[in-house]
């Protein structure tokens, strides 16, 4: 029997999966896996892998030889994911101790975790250790917040009536868009041939609703921040008006979504 907890975790990860991953996650996909090149035959690593919408992918590309891997710390998520793909291998575990030998894979990718992290660099240098030699890095962060004003008056929404604890975890995910500071991050990581490209996403969501309830009853109780029902109420009322901008005019959302892709390869040894 599943305890309280943890049907809590699944629950808010299925919400994810059903409302941020298609409107967020999906079209990034095809663009990570590309930058880290993924081809078939490979073994592939998804760091911070979620519900697992890019490992989903990497199992088409990599065909029956290749093998891919998901580790997230989140059970709720592997759940959700080992149900939609029972054929990965799934792992819980944190990206700054990969439990993996050295070598271990031909691609590393990691998309929107890497702002979460504790430890930033340790993390990036368990990817790169796990990585073979002559293998592809890719990870994906979204650009800041300034540029995607959509999120940036949902914050606005929520420091005004939920306080800063819940503004703050809506605004952490663009916490990573400075491209020097993104840059610095990956020096002396052990690879080569490190390239930060800006793409320009497209965020898509059935209706303002939608997306603000995808936050604050999904995104906000994975972060540890729980409202009130009133509250939670008076913020989808009051949504309505503060993100009218971004309704399209069959009553869907829509805006620019930026994000950086930074795509390195792990040095061949010499000799």
């Amino acid at each position: 029997m599943i305890d309280s907890g943890l049907q809590h975790r699944i629950e808010a990860a299925d919400a994810y999966e059903q409302l941020m991953v298609p409107a967020l996650f999906q079209e990034w996909v095809p663009r990570v896996l590309s930058a880290a090149r993924v081809r078939r035959g490979d073994r592939v690593l998804d760091v911070a892998c979620g519900t697992g919408v890019l490992a989903r992918e990497a199992v088409d590309r990599v065909g029956a030889n290749g093998s891919v891997t998901g580790i997230d710390t989140d059970a709720g998520m592997l759940l959700v994911a080992t149900r939609l793909a029972p054929g990965v291998c799934w792992r819980e575990g944190t990206a700054e101790s990969l439990p993996f030998p050295d070598d271990s894979f031909d691609a590393v990718v990691s998309q929107f975790g890497l702002m979460f992290f504790d430890d930033r660099r340790k993390a990036l240098q368990e990817m790169v250790r796990v990585l073979a030699p002559g293998g592809g890095l890719a990870v994906a962060v979204w650009n800041s917040l300034e540029y995607t004003p959509a999120y940036a008056a949902e914050v606005a929404l929520l420091e005004r009536l939920a306080g800063e604890e819940a503004a703050r975890a809506v605004s952490t995910p663009f916490c990573l868009g400075d491209r020097e500071e993104l840059d610095a991050l990956f020096l002396d990581c052990g690879v080569e041939e490190v390239s930060i490209t800006t793409h320009q996403g497209l965020a898509r969501f059935p209706s303002i609703r939608a997306m603000v309830e995808a936050d604050v009853r999904g995104w906000l109780p994975m972060r540890g921040v729980e409202l009130p029902e009133d509250r939670i109420t008076q913020i989808l009322e009051e949504a309505e008006q503060a993100l009218s901008t971004y309704r399209t005019g069959n009553g869907t959302v829509s805006f620019d979504s930026p994000a950086h892709i930074v795509s390195a390869i792990k040095p061949k040894r010499s000799g």
